[in-house]
Order: C-alpha cells, then structure tokens, then sequence
C-alpha cells in the first residue's frame, strides 16, 4: 500500500485527501505518482470503480487536450468494439476479485473508470496501460499523444 510521502503527494495531485487505499504503480523517473491503483471500495464503504487512477499533471493535462478535441468520439470510432469490451471485462474482474468475500454493501460496477461500454475517460484508459493493462483505447490514447507536441 501507500507510503505515508505517497499519500501526501497524492493529496497535493488530486488537491484532496484519498478517500481510499491505493498504491502507486507508475512512477517519474524522480519518484512522483503518475499512476495510482485504487482498493475497490473507498474507506466509507462505497464503491471506487476507478482500479486505475491517472494522476500526473502533465499527462492529464495532455489527455485533457485530447479529450477536448474529440478525442472520446474519436477513439469510440476507431477501436474495435470487441477489444474494447474485452478490456472492459478484464478491468471489471481484476478490480472485482479485490473485493472482501464477505462484503454485502454495494459494489463496483462497469470496466475501465466504470464505464459499461464504449468510452467515457481518456485518462483512465491511458493509466490502465501504463500500469500494464491490455486496452486497446489506452493503447489509442498514447499514439495521440506521440503525435501530439
């Protein structure tokens, strides 16, 4: 899990305390967080849908300029719909096999970000890649990014 230096650079990125267990999977070349990994279910209980949690702000600022420029339309249009749901379906499991047996209260829902199907966040499809996740919007996302200055 996070270190105590980990929670708190966490908390300056996100300019909020966690509000759950995570733990910093992709990291700079200096050390700060770009990619955390969320515990299914937040310290209240309720469900975090989001395994995968892009926090650098460089790469969010640039997906953000993707995203801006059509980029969720784009990537829908462009990515086959049945890898897509295979990716959807693979987040959904690794995500939903860290849930306590015993848990009764309500549970996470949809694939990547908690999308059910197509795409709703770029970002969170680039931090499944980058943390070692097969998705083919993610993989999309990246390409923009090469090509983007």
């Amino acid at each position: 899990m996070a270190t105590p230096a980990d929670v708190e650079a966490v908390a300056a990125l996100l300019g909020r305390a966690p509000q759950g267990e995570f733990e910093v999977v992709v990291r700079r070349a200096d050390g700060q967080p770009v990619v955390i990994s969320n515990a299914p279910l937040m310290d209240d209980g309720r469900p975090m849908p989001t395994r995968y949690w892009l926090v650098d702000p460089d790469l969010l600022r640039r997906v953000g300029t993707v995203e801006a420029a059509g980029g969720v339309r784009r990537a829908e249009a462009e990515v086959d719909p049945d890898q897509l749901a295979a990716a959807h379906a693979r987040y959904a499991a690794e995500r939903d096999a860290l849930v306590p047996a015993d848990h009764a209260g309500p549970a996470p829902y949809g694939g990547v970000g908690g999308t059910r199907n197509g795409v709703k966040c770029l970002h969170a499809h680039l931090a499944y890649v980058l943390a070692g996740g097969d998705d083919p919007v993610g993989r999309w996302v990246q390409e923009q990014l090469q090509e983007t200055p």
